[in-house]
Protein backbone atom coordinates (compact mmCIF):
# COMPACT_ATOMS: atom_id res chain seq x y z
CA UNK A 1 0.00 0.00 0.00
CA UNK A 2 1.40 3.45 -0.92
CA UNK A 3 1.86 6.30 1.55
CA UNK A 4 -1.10 8.04 -0.09
CA UNK A 5 -3.30 4.95 0.27
CA UNK A 6 -2.39 4.65 3.94
CA UNK A 7 -3.33 8.31 4.46
CA UNK A 8 -6.78 7.72 3.00
CA UNK A 9 -7.39 4.47 4.92
CA UNK A 10 -9.88 5.34 7.66
CA UNK A 11 -8.49 2.74 10.05
CA UNK A 12 -5.20 4.68 10.18
CA UNK A 13 -6.83 7.90 11.39
CA UNK A 14 -7.34 8.86 15.05
CA UNK A 15 -10.74 7.63 16.18
CA UNK A 16 -12.05 11.15 16.81
CA UNK A 17 -11.11 12.08 13.23
CA UNK A 18 -12.70 9.06 11.62
CA UNK A 19 -16.28 10.41 11.38
CA UNK A 20 -15.16 13.66 9.76
CA UNK A 21 -12.92 11.91 7.26
CA UNK A 22 -15.53 9.24 6.65
CA UNK A 23 -18.11 11.90 5.78
CA UNK A 24 -15.62 13.69 3.55
CA UNK A 25 -14.56 10.64 1.55
CA UNK A 26 -17.55 8.31 1.80
CA UNK A 27 -20.46 10.72 2.12
CA UNK A 28 -22.98 11.55 4.85
CA UNK A 29 -25.09 8.43 4.32
CA UNK A 30 -22.15 6.24 5.34
CA UNK A 31 -22.20 7.57 8.91
CA UNK A 32 -24.18 6.21 11.85
CA UNK A 33 -26.16 8.49 14.17
CA UNK A 34 -23.38 8.23 16.76
CA UNK A 35 -20.76 9.25 14.20
CA UNK A 36 -22.79 12.26 13.07
CA UNK A 37 -23.24 13.44 16.65
CA UNK A 38 -19.53 12.82 17.28
CA UNK A 39 -18.75 15.34 14.52
CA UNK A 40 -20.88 17.89 16.38
CA UNK A 41 -19.09 17.51 19.71
CA UNK A 42 -15.63 17.21 18.16
CA UNK A 43 -13.92 15.18 20.88
CA UNK A 44 -14.64 12.74 23.67
CA UNK A 45 -13.01 12.43 27.08
CA UNK A 46 -9.56 11.23 28.10
CA UNK A 47 -10.74 7.63 28.32
CA UNK A 48 -13.44 7.58 25.66
CA UNK A 49 -13.54 8.61 22.01
CA UNK A 50 -16.20 10.95 20.70
CA UNK A 51 -17.84 8.08 18.82
CA UNK A 52 -17.95 5.82 21.89
CA UNK A 53 -19.30 8.66 24.01
CA UNK A 54 -22.08 9.32 21.50
CA UNK A 55 -22.88 5.62 21.28
CA UNK A 56 -23.30 5.60 25.06
CA UNK A 57 -25.54 8.67 24.98
CA UNK A 58 -27.72 7.09 22.30
CA UNK A 59 -27.91 3.79 24.19
CA UNK A 60 -29.22 5.67 27.23
CA UNK A 61 -31.94 7.01 24.94
CA UNK A 62 -32.89 3.63 23.43
CA UNK A 63 -30.95 4.55 20.28
CA UNK A 64 -33.80 6.87 19.32
CA UNK A 65 -33.03 10.37 18.09
CA UNK A 66 -36.53 11.57 18.92
CA UNK A 67 -35.92 10.56 22.53
CA UNK A 68 -32.53 12.25 22.58
CA UNK A 69 -34.21 15.38 21.25
CA UNK A 70 -36.19 15.61 24.50
CA UNK A 71 -33.07 15.81 26.65
CA UNK A 72 -32.23 19.16 28.21
CA UNK A 73 -28.78 20.73 28.29
CA UNK A 74 -28.51 19.81 31.96
CA UNK A 75 -29.42 16.18 31.30
CA UNK A 76 -26.83 15.88 28.54
CA UNK A 77 -24.18 17.36 30.80
CA UNK A 78 -24.62 14.39 33.13
CA UNK A 79 -22.57 12.35 30.65
CA UNK A 80 -18.86 12.51 31.37
CA UNK A 81 -17.20 14.28 28.47
CA UNK A 82 -20.22 16.48 27.68
CA UNK A 83 -19.82 20.03 28.90
CA UNK A 84 -22.15 22.95 28.42
CA UNK A 85 -20.85 23.87 24.96
CA UNK A 86 -21.19 20.33 23.61
CA UNK A 87 -24.65 19.93 25.16
CA UNK A 88 -25.80 23.19 23.57
CA UNK A 89 -24.46 22.06 20.20
CA UNK A 90 -26.39 18.77 20.37
CA UNK A 91 -29.63 20.47 21.45
CA UNK A 92 -29.30 23.13 18.73
CA UNK A 93 -28.62 20.55 16.00
CA UNK A 94 -31.61 18.41 16.97
CA UNK A 95 -33.85 21.47 17.15
CA UNK A 96 -32.75 22.45 13.63
CA UNK A 97 -33.60 18.94 12.43
CA UNK A 98 -37.06 19.26 13.97
CA UNK A 99 -37.61 22.66 12.36
CA UNK A 100 -36.51 21.30 9.01
CA UNK A 101 -39.12 18.58 9.28
CA UNK A 102 -41.73 21.19 10.19
CA UNK A 103 -40.74 23.41 7.25
CA UNK A 104 -41.15 20.48 4.88
CA UNK A 105 -44.68 19.81 6.17
CA UNK A 106 -45.67 23.41 5.40
CA UNK A 107 -45.71 22.42 1.76
CA UNK A 108 -48.53 20.01 2.53
CA UNK A 109 -51.55 22.27 2.46
CA UNK A 110 -54.27 20.06 1.03
CA UNK A 111 -55.66 17.32 3.26
CA UNK A 112 -56.75 14.21 1.38
CA UNK A 113 -56.48 11.64 4.17
CA UNK A 114 -55.83 11.09 7.85
CA UNK A 115 -52.22 10.28 6.93
CA UNK A 116 -51.85 13.84 5.61
CA UNK A 117 -53.03 15.21 8.95
CA UNK A 118 -50.59 12.97 10.78
CA UNK A 119 -47.73 14.15 8.56
CA UNK A 120 -48.60 17.73 9.38
CA UNK A 121 -49.11 17.36 13.13
CA UNK A 122 -46.89 14.50 14.28
CA UNK A 123 -43.72 16.63 14.23
CA UNK A 124 -45.51 19.16 16.44
CA UNK A 125 -47.19 17.00 19.09
CA UNK A 126 -46.13 13.39 18.52
CA UNK A 127 -43.19 13.46 20.95
CA UNK A 128 -44.63 15.73 23.65
CA UNK A 129 -44.69 14.50 27.29
CA UNK A 130 -48.08 16.18 27.81
CA UNK A 131 -51.34 16.30 25.89
CA UNK A 132 -52.14 19.10 23.50
CA UNK A 133 -55.39 19.68 21.61
CA UNK A 134 -55.31 21.41 18.21
CA UNK A 135 -57.80 22.35 15.54
CA UNK A 136 -57.09 22.63 11.81
CA UNK A 137 -59.27 24.99 9.79
CA UNK A 138 -59.91 24.08 6.15
CA UNK A 139 -61.43 25.85 3.16
CA UNK A 140 -63.65 24.44 0.40
CA UNK A 141 -60.65 22.77 -1.24
CA UNK A 142 -59.69 21.00 1.99
CA UNK A 143 -56.60 23.18 2.28
CA UNK A 144 -55.41 24.09 5.76
CA UNK A 145 -55.80 27.82 6.19
CA UNK A 146 -55.05 28.00 9.91
CA UNK A 147 -54.13 25.79 12.84
CA UNK A 148 -54.61 26.60 16.51
CA UNK A 149 -53.55 25.07 19.79
CA UNK A 150 -56.65 24.99 22.00
CA UNK A 151 -55.30 23.45 25.19
CA UNK A 152 -52.28 21.91 26.82
CA UNK A 153 -52.00 19.33 29.58
CA UNK A 154 -55.26 17.42 29.36
CA UNK A 155 -58.47 16.73 27.47
CA UNK A 156 -61.76 17.50 29.20
CA UNK A 157 -64.87 19.43 28.30
CA UNK A 158 -63.68 22.35 30.45
CA UNK A 159 -60.22 22.45 28.85
CA UNK A 160 -61.45 22.32 25.26
CA UNK A 161 -63.48 25.46 24.59
CA UNK A 162 -65.88 24.56 21.78
CA UNK A 163 -66.92 28.19 21.45
CA UNK A 164 -63.33 29.20 20.71
CA UNK A 165 -63.07 26.53 18.00
CA UNK A 166 -66.01 27.88 16.05
CA UNK A 167 -65.28 31.54 16.80
CA UNK A 168 -61.87 31.03 15.17
CA UNK A 169 -63.39 29.00 12.33
CA UNK A 170 -65.87 31.77 11.54
CA UNK A 171 -63.18 34.45 11.67
CA UNK A 172 -61.15 32.54 9.06
CA UNK A 173 -64.20 31.65 6.95
CA UNK A 174 -63.44 27.95 7.35
CA UNK A 175 -65.90 25.46 5.92
CA UNK A 176 -64.53 22.42 7.76
CA UNK A 177 -62.35 21.53 10.72
CA UNK A 178 -60.21 18.63 11.90
CA UNK A 179 -59.38 18.21 15.57
CA UNK A 180 -56.16 16.59 16.70
CA UNK A 181 -54.63 15.66 20.02
CA UNK A 182 -51.78 13.46 21.20
CA UNK A 183 -51.50 10.61 23.68
CA UNK A 184 -48.07 10.72 25.39
CA UNK A 185 -48.70 7.21 26.73
CA UNK A 186 -48.55 5.84 23.20
CA UNK A 187 -52.02 4.34 23.53
CA UNK A 188 -54.25 4.97 20.52
CA UNK A 189 -57.56 3.82 21.98
CA UNK A 190 -59.95 6.80 22.36
CA UNK A 191 -61.07 7.55 25.90
CA UNK A 192 -64.66 8.33 26.86
CA UNK A 193 -63.69 12.01 27.04
CA UNK A 194 -62.24 11.79 23.52
CA UNK A 195 -65.51 10.37 22.18
CA UNK A 196 -67.69 12.84 24.09
CA UNK A 197 -65.85 15.94 22.94
CA UNK A 198 -65.85 14.67 19.36
CA UNK A 199 -69.62 14.36 19.31
CA UNK A 200 -70.13 17.75 20.96
CA UNK A 201 -67.92 19.47 18.37
CA UNK A 202 -69.62 17.59 15.52
CA UNK A 203 -73.09 18.63 16.69
CA UNK A 204 -72.04 22.25 17.26
CA UNK A 205 -70.53 22.41 13.78
CA UNK A 206 -73.69 21.23 12.08
CA UNK A 207 -75.64 24.26 13.30
CA UNK A 208 -72.99 26.55 11.76
CA UNK A 209 -72.57 24.51 8.58
CA UNK A 210 -68.94 23.79 9.49
CA UNK A 211 -68.17 20.10 9.07
CA UNK A 212 -66.01 18.10 11.46
CA UNK A 213 -64.05 15.95 9.00
CA UNK A 214 -62.01 13.94 11.48
CA UNK A 215 -60.52 13.67 14.94
CA UNK A 216 -57.02 12.21 15.14
CA UNK A 217 -55.19 10.83 18.13
CA UNK A 218 -51.47 10.98 17.45
CA UNK A 219 -48.52 9.23 19.11
CA UNK A 220 -44.85 9.37 18.18
CA UNK A 221 -45.21 6.31 15.92
CA UNK A 222 -48.82 6.09 14.81
CA UNK A 223 -52.27 7.66 14.73
CA UNK A 224 -55.95 6.84 15.21
CA UNK A 225 -58.55 8.39 12.92
CA UNK A 226 -62.17 8.60 14.10
CA UNK A 227 -63.28 8.94 10.48
CA UNK A 228 -61.29 5.96 9.23
CA UNK A 229 -62.54 3.81 12.11
CA UNK A 230 -66.19 4.83 11.62
CA UNK A 231 -66.41 6.56 15.00
CA UNK A 232 -67.24 10.03 13.72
Amino acid sequence: MSVEDKHFSIKNWAEDDQPREKLLYKGKNALSDAELIAILIGSGSRNESAVDLCKRILQQNNNQLHQLQKQSIQQLMQFKGIGEAKAITIVAALELAKRLQLSETKELTKIASAADVCKLMQPIIGDLPHEEFWVLLLNNSNKVIYKLQLSKGGLTQTVVDIRLIFKTALEHLATAIIIVHNHPSGQLTPSTADKDITQKIKIAGKSLDISLLDHLIITKNNYYSFADEGDL
